[in-house]
């Protein structure tokens, strides 16, 4: 077998795929968004929870907050399959 391929699962051969993907690179760019993004709302910010208020920096709540909707989405592409 040559470095350049591996075998998939059937057996055959395929190109292995370069350091630099298109995939990749998007996850690089959304990376170093996120870290612009936490870096420039580092302030204190308000938050009323049911029933307490809160005290927290505004890139906490928003992170908490998207955790929690990636864990509804993948709980419910789990349970569709």
């Amino acid at each position: 077998m040559s470095p350049k391929t591996t075998e998939n699962a059937t057996g055959g051969r395929r190109p292995r795929e370069g350091l630099v993907t298109p995939g990749r690179i998007v996850v690089a760019v959304l990376g170093v968004l996120g870290l612009i993004f936490i870096f420039e709302n580092t302030s204190s910010t308000r938050i009323r929870l049911i029933v307490p208020e809160v005290t927290m920096p505004l890139w906490v709540a928003l992170l908490a907050t998207a955790l929690v909707g990636a864990l509804c989405g993948a709980y419910a592409l789990r349970r569709r399959r």
